[in-house]
């Protein structure tokens, strides 16, 4: 047991080391950790000299682990990861905790809110924070273990992506409108009435072009239309008459059920793109995130039907 604690490096030092190593930059590591940059690369050099070997190639004012080094750097990390988990599992335990959700304002009142009342149900220990943002926010740089991302998994290497819902989308009006209006038998239809615009403003949306382009039309525009730049108010702005919109279905899908909205023309558009739950790759979630995690992947199931 002495050889043991000769051996085993000095707490503080394996969290510099993993610093530096998941840096690749001494200045960095000590940034985000609040001590000086001759601080780290004197705490790395006195772990490699109780190793007995060096754990970073120095060329100029570059580092690079060596082979040696990046074999204890991915211990290291899975190590502070598990002490880091054991950890806040022990410090919540018996107690509420909470969990953090990154989301779309859209999402969070036309998705999440509704299911608000099932959630405290399944999940009573666990308080849920909704954080929502007109960007995707960058997990790894802020305090937030889930979120929900449209698009392509494949353009996010640093997450983990679990499908919540495929991306399909139908042209929806209100029942009012429609009695005004009449009920619109087929898209051409559609380019005759007033239709409402979303506007994003950061993340990439289907359009009206693009939904008419996949029922063989072109779009040709309207001189005069009404634009917003949020999606809630798109919909309260069906919800009271003013037009037809673009209504995502996972979104929509309670509104379409008690007859709020109407789908109309028959036609919707699979994008083959999807919502996702998403997770940083940097760091392990805890027992309750992975449990909300799994919570909202359920309820995606539930409203394809599964």
């Amino acid at each position: 047991m002495e050889s043991f604690r000769r051996l085993l490096p000095s707490a503080s030092s394996l969290v510099v080391f993993e610093a530096a190593g998941r840096h690749l930059n001494f200045t960095r590591a000590a940034q985000e950790l609040g001590m000086s940059q001759a601080a780290v690369s004197y705490a790395v050099r006195g772990l490699e000299q109780q190793l007995g070997v060096a754990l970073f190639h120095r060329v100029h004012r570059a580092v690079s682990l060596t082979d040696a080094g990046e074999r204890f750097h991915t211990d290291v990390s899975l190590g502070l990861a598990r002490i880091q988990k054991s950890a806040e599992d022990i410090r919540s335990k018996g107690r509420e905790v909470n969990v953090t959700l990154a989301a779309s304002t859209a999402f969070a009142s036309m998705w999440m809110l509704p299911r608000l009342s099932r959630l405290r149900e399944d999940l009573p220990d666990i308080d849920l924070r909704i954080q929502t943002s007109v960007r995707d926010l960058d997990l790894d740089e802020e305090p937030i273990p889930l979120a929900i991302r449209g698009g392509d998994p494949a353009t996010w290497p640093r997450y983990h992506a679990a499908m919540l819902a495929p991306e399909i989308v139908a042209a929806v009006a209100s029942p009012a409108f429609l009695e005004r209006h009449g009920t619109p038998a087929t898209p051409r239809d559609l380019l005759t009435l007033p239709l409402i615009h979303l506007e994003e403003p950061v993340r990439a949306a289907c359009d009206w072009a693009e939904w008419f382009a996949s029922a063989g039309l072109r779009y040709p525009g309207h001189s005069r239309r009404l634009a917003i730049n949020d999606y809630v108010l798109v919909i309260q702005a069906v919800l009271a008459g003013d037009g037809v919109a673009l209504g995502w279905q996972h979104l929509i899908e309670m509104q379409v059920r008690s007859g709020a909205l109407v789908p109309v023309t028959g036609h919707v558009l699979s994008t083959g793109m999807a919502f996702h739950v998403v997770w940083p790759r940097s760091r392990e979630l805890n027992n309750h995130a992975r449990r909300v995690r799994d919570w909202l992947l359920d309820e995606g199931r539930r409203g394809l039907g599964g």
